[in-house]
């Protein structure tokens, strides 16, 4: 028998609807399942509609009530259904409707499901990624589904680059500007909400040193896939424009398609992405544009250095000024001490 869910809802959102209408309280459901963890939100009113068709339902058992207190009371009446050994309650089409779970005879689409990143067909992914991202544990399983996102950019871009006809590479590219959108979401969220747990106090200085080091890190890491996939939609409108030929059509004439070994006039390095589908002149100007990119990561480790040096050169102007003073400091003391032992003396010749 597989464990049961845990559920708790540790905050709550104040949400004003697109009519002006009037603000109402929803609560932020966490819901931790053995492949993904995610956040429902629901109104209060949603529980008494959940409550109502559940007893209907099942009409030979009672529900845990609804306390006054309702954020404790409620998570203690979802956690009560979940992990219930009766199993009548979590079967239920009400049950798994409210929490936003696949048909119990839906596990190969379920399944399917978690391997795509859909979360569970959530109505406001948006609002509950906000949600998650405020909530310290929920954290870490967003920032998981961020990588997730990242690679499989980083996949497709791949895929474009080795692509052999337009569509597949125009379909590739497209599946790889999505990633990225959904990283850039999520990335946000991640920001926001790991702002609030900063507010909060609810975790400590380290732990959200090291938490806003994953987000530079990330962050980084879609700036240049950003890039990447900028630059490869460039250069294939640039190639489509000027009439230059794709990798179908030079299979097309010389029969095969790259080499595993390279480029195939003796290229000593191997073949890279910047280099396949680049000519011997495309080649050279890519070698002169890391020759001058070079000599720009040399000319700023030069400034670097200079200011070093300058640093230094202050650091021993001001080591020369203290040891001066230093100097005059033992020539004081060495005078207040002759004069001291004269005083000495002429008090003893006094005596």
């Amino acid at each position: 028998m597989a464990p049961p869910a845990e559920i708790t809802i540790p905050t709550t959102s104040l949400h004003t609807p697109a009519d002006n209408s009037k603000p109402y309280t929803l609560y932020n459901i966490t819901l931790r399942l053995p492949l993904r963890t995610f956040v429902v939100q629901k109104r209060y009113s949603d529980f008494a509609t959940l409550q109502q068709s559940l007893q209907s339902l099942v009409v030979d058992h009672l529900l845990p009530e609804l306390t006054e207190d309702r954020r404790r009371g409620l998570e203690s009446y979802l956690r009560a259904i979940a992990e219930s050994p009766d199993r009548r309650w979590r079967e239920t089409p009400a049950w798994r409707q409210f929490m936003n779970l696949p048909g119990i005879n839906s596990a190969s689409n379920s399944a399917a499901s978690v391997r795509a990143g859909a979360g569970f067909g959530i109505p406001n992914k948006d609002a509950a990624n906000v949600a998650a991202a405020q909530d310290p544990g929920t954290w870490i399983d967003l920032h998981r589904e961020l990588k997730s996102e990242l690679q499989e950019s980083r996949r497709c871009l791949a895929r474009r680059d080795g692509a052999m006809d337009n569509a597949t590479a125009l379909e590739a590219g497209a599946a790889a500007k999505r990633a990225l959108v959904k990283a850039g979401g999520l990335l946000t969220a991640l920001t926001n909400g790991l702002r609030v747990i900063q507010e909060g106090k609810r975790l400590g200085d380290g732990e959200i040193r090291r938490r806003k080091d994953l987000l530079a890190a990330a962050r980084v890491d879609r700036e240049d896939l950003d890039k990447l996939s900028s630059s490869l939609a460039a250069r294939a409108k640039s190639n489509s424009a000027n009439g230059m030929p794709s990798a179908s059509d030079k299979v097309a004439l010389i029969g095969h398609g790259p080499r595993a070994g390279g480029r195939v006039l003796g290229a000593p390095l191997p073949e890279t992405e910047r280099t396949r589908e680049r000519d011997n002149r495309g080649v050279v100007q890519l070698q002169q544009q890391m020759m001058r990119e070079q000599d720009e990561d040399v000319d700023s480790l030069t400034q670097i250095v200079r200011r070093q040096k300058e640093m230094a050169m202050e650091i021993h102007s001001e080591v020369e000024s203290q040891t001066q003073a230093l100097d005059r400091l033992n020539e004081d003391a060495s005078r207040l001490g002759s004069k001291v032992d004269i005083a000495k003396n002429r008090t003893k010749r006094i005596s």
